[in-house]
């Protein structure tokens, strides 16, 4: 494993060499090239750009995203494509929707054009050139789809090969400027999604999206979504929650359901919203209390409405009940009662559609104690989608076992990139890594989760990366094994800026969010990270600070039309979060310097304090009102300084900071010296000459597999401080520990006898097999391997500690009879437990959040 490690990093290196002169897709070969050649379809040549001809008994989102490639064209090249219905011209390219357009249905007829990798499949298109299609034609270039949405992805796939981001708007991305765009012979197609319903959830919307939509928009209306649906569709995603904070899609703005159909997203309501009304609704229309044992009759006429103004449109129906704002059901709720909901509910939808229920998508979300419910026996029919839900906090709960029987709705996944809910509010800035979220979302696909996946974005931005993963791992999650990931971020950076500084601008994407998501940045305070014991504050500070060094030095280099995305994607955060944690950083200086009696460096902290909290308001107001024009105003309104509980505060609030007068102690007492660790060491002997050994998981010096093809899988750049180790596959069986089991080997050297105790970092990976909880064993030497359960009860007093510091520390105490070489042995017992580090205190550790330096 090792060795392979470090190959997929050798490979990426020749990667680069590699890239091709377009930015794309990432994972995407280029098929757009700036020079013709044999064979080659000119869609821009000379200053004329081909023809965009489609058929008007096209869908409507078809036609919607031609218009939008004509000015993707335009963008890139300067050329205006003509539009036409009918052929003309000498280059045509030809978009349509298998049986919607008579000219791809003629050539498949007369054999010109093979569509067989597409007909009868979800969501998929071809991209083909045809030499001589019709009478008077040279060229055409057919983007073919075997659907409504796998024609629009065919249209965005070629509107991303030829350098435009789906972010263009979003995030301000420019198109890199060509003159030319030829496009190679293909056939080209991206194959039919791995996950049939992949989308975003709007949430937690206020104040931010909420106060920016009203003052750009007028609210959060069509106006708003349009660009929304376009988004959606260019990331290849296809479902929609949308936002519900005070907001009703159905009922804001007629026009908004009316253009999702047409644009082809389809549409839902959130866990806690069934039969297509939004919360909001019941509050403006709802008689009595959402209570169905007293109230069943106005609560039915409510859901009626809800589907008859749904109708036809491609929507995935909320089913079940729970308690009004979005909180438990009371205590006397019981299966039963739950069950004749949704039987009712059922009733409902095919009397209003004069259809059987079970032709109409639907799904009940197991969230929070609705999986309760379910544990303990409550079912839905066989055709209803199971929404299995993270943790909020990004740890799924449950999937299904890999021997049940399969169910016609299958199931799915709604997971959090957001969230607003104990411990602690998180909404401000991106804290997700890919790392994770692959991990993850790979645990799902694997346990075969697979017809839903949703995550809710909060404001979407600024969640655009994450939010770019989770969409492109949904449609493939065979293209991004771990090995891959950092050539993920490449591709992404390149996408959104061009090569030049795609590996760079990658590396600073996965240090920023590794960084943030060690310590949310709402749990963040001046005691988070010792002061004194590793300088680990220091080096906390030091590294998001020669970070933001970096960002700076960089986007003095780009050119002007990359400032304001770069700033939005990149830089912002590094700087934002960097402010905040030297902020506390220095709070906690005034803290140690006060009650040292050291007047002058407590008022000098106290003063670097009071200077980097308005830093942050500025950081804050440059977003707001400075960047690209003020377009943004609002979407840097959330609070984040001065939590006290898990609600956000009002308002940003300095922390409490103490002033000494100058002669009110002469006390000089400084904080200890800094001491500089050493650079790890790869595969190293690790010895406790300060009283402890301390080893990044990935640094093992043997790697042992087991039976039945089990082995060990290092995911890079993955938990707080270096990458994660895991058994593989994440479907292998409970193993008991013996000789020929699975284990991570570490050469370790102790100087002394005794008691030492090992203590694991451990991903707070929750038990989603609903067993005895997931184990892992730690032995030294020949003892007998202790077992370790590493889950957590959600919403337990454990569990909060977990996530608030993202690690699970879990100790062993081992007896040394003799000094010197011993073999430290990491068990698998368990699949999907992650490693991230070990910790041997033979007596000299000390307090820390991260844990000392290897």
């Amino acid at each position: 494993m090792t060795i392979k490690y470090f190959w997929g990093i050798f490979t990426l290196s020749l990667y680069f060499f590699s890239l091709p002169a377009t930015a794309q897709q990432p994972g995407h070969a280029s098929y757009i090239a700036e020079q013709n050649q044999k064979g080659y379809f000119p869609l821009v040549s000379g200053g004329k750009a081909a023809v965009i001809v489609v058929s008007q008994n096209d869908w409507a989102g078809v036609r919607i995203a031609c218009r939008n490639l004509i000015k993707d064209i335009h963008s890139v090249t300067g050329s205006m494509p003509d539009s036409a219905i009918s052929l003309k011209g000498k280059q045509v390219v030809i978009i349509g929707t298998l049986g919607k357009n008579k000219w791809i249905d003629l050539l498949v007829k007369q054999k010109k054009l093979d569509a067989s990798a597409i007909a009868g499949k979800w969501e998929t298109y071809l991209l083909q050139t045809v030499a001589n299609p019709f009478p008077g034609i040279d060229n055409a270039l057919i983007i073919a789809g075997s659907d409504k949405r796998g024609t629009i992805f065919g249209v965005y796939d070629l509107s991303s090969q030829i350098g435009v981001s789906p972010w263009y708007w979003w995030a301000d991305v420019s198109p890199k400027i060509k003159k030319n765009l030829f496009v190679e012979p293909g056939p080209h197609t991206d194959g039919t999604p791995a996950v049939k319903y992949r989308g975003i959830f709007i949430n937690d919307e206020a104040p931010a999206f909420s106060g920016w939509a009203k003052e750009k928009f007028g609210g959060v209306n069509h106006l708003v979504y349009e660009k929304m649906f376009e988004l959606i569709l260019r990331l290849k995603g296809n479902y929609l929650w949308p936002a519900m904070w005070g907001n009703a899609f159905n009922d804001d703005d007629k026009a908004n359901p009316r253009l999702a159909d047409e644009y082809g997203i389809v549409m839902g309501t959130s866990h806690h919203e069934p039969m297509d009304r939004a919360q909001q609704e019941w509050k403006r229309y709802g008689k009595g209390d959402w209570n169905y044992e007293t109230n069943k009759d106005n609560l039915q006429a409510f859901w009626r409405k809800g589907i008859e103004n749904m109708g036809s449109k491609e929507t995935i129906v909320t089913i079940g009940m729970r308690g009004d704002g979005d909180m438990p059901m009371s205590e006397s709720s019981n299966i039963t009662l739950l069950e004749n909901i949704v039987k009712d509910q059922r009733t409902i939808i095919g009397d209003v559609l004069k259809k059987d229920p079970a032709e109409v998508p639907q799904m009940w979300a197991l969230y929070k104690e609705v999986q309760d419910y379910y544990d303990k026996g409550m079912r839905v029919p066989d055709d209803v989608t199971l929404l299995l839900c993270d943790d909020n906090w990004g740890n799924i709960r449950k999937l299904p076992s890999l021997t049940d029987k399969q169910r016609k709705g299958g199931y799915g996944i709604y997971y959090h990139f957001d969230y607003v809910g104990g411990p602690r509010n998180y909404k401000w800035l991106n804290t997700n890594t890919v790392a994770k979220t692959w991990e993850q979302m790979h645990l799902a696909y694997a346990y075969n989760a697979r017809q839903i996946w949703i995550v809710n974005v909060g404001d979407l931005k600024p969640m655009e990366y994450p939010i770019s993963f989770f969409l492109d791992y949904a449609w493939n999650p065979d293209r991004w094994p771990a090995e891959k990931l950092h050539q993920y971020s490449v591709d992404w950076a390149a996408q959104q800026f061009g090569l030049k500084y795609a590996s760079q601008i990658a590396g600073m994407l996965l240090r920023y969010t590794r960084y943030n998501a060690r310590c949310k940045p709402e749990l963040l305070n001046e005691n988070t990270y010792s002061l004194t014991n590793y300088n680990e504050f220091g080096s906390v500070v030091n590294q998001y600070n020669e970070l933001k060094q970096e960002a700076e030095d960089l986007d003095k280099k780009l050119p002007a039309q990359d400032k304001d995305a770069f700033y939005q994607l990149v830089l912002h955060p590094i700087q934002a979060c960097a402010n905040l944690n030297e902020m506390y950083y220095e709070t906690a200086k005034n803290k140690y310097y006060a009650q040292a009696g050291n007047a002058m460096e407590a008022n000098a902290a106290a003063a670097r304090v009071k200077s980097l909290f308005e830093k942050d308001q500025q950081i804050s107001a440059y977003y707001n009102t400075k960047l690209a024009g003020g377009k943004w105003n609002h979407m840097m309104d959330q609070t984040h300084i001065g939590y006290t509980f898990w609600q956000q505060p009002p308002n940003n609030k300095i922390p409490a900071l103490t002033i000494l007068k100058p002669d009110s102690a002469l006390n000089k007492a400084l904080l200890p010296a800094n001491r500089k660790t050493g650079a790890s060491v790869q595969q190293a002997d690790y010895t406790d000459s300060r009283g402890y050994v301390a080893i990044e998981a990935a640094h093992y010096s043997r790697a042992i597999e087991g039976s039945g093809g089990i082995s060990w899988m290092v995911i890079p750049d993955y938990g707080n401080t270096l990458s994660g180790v895991t058994p593989w596959p994440v479907t292998a069986p409970r193993v008991k520990p013996d000789a020929m089991s699975p284990r991570l080997e570490y050469n370790i050297n102790l100087k002394d006898t005794g008691t030492v105790t090992v203590s694991c970092y451990i991903s707070p990976t929750l038990d989603f097999r609903k067993g005895d909880g997931l184990f892992y064993a730690i032995s030294i030497d020949d003892e007998v391997p202790q077992q370790v359960v590493i889950t957590t009860k959600v919403d337990g007093r454990d569990w909060s500690k977990t996530v608030s510091n993202n690690i699970r520390k879990l100790s062993t105490r081992h007896h040394i009879t003799k000094p010197g070489a011993h073999i430290l042995k990491y068990w698998m017992i368990d699949p999907a437990v992650v490693l991230e580090k070990i910790i041997v205190d033979s007596g000299g550790l000390k307090p820390s959040y991260l844990g000392p330096p290897e």
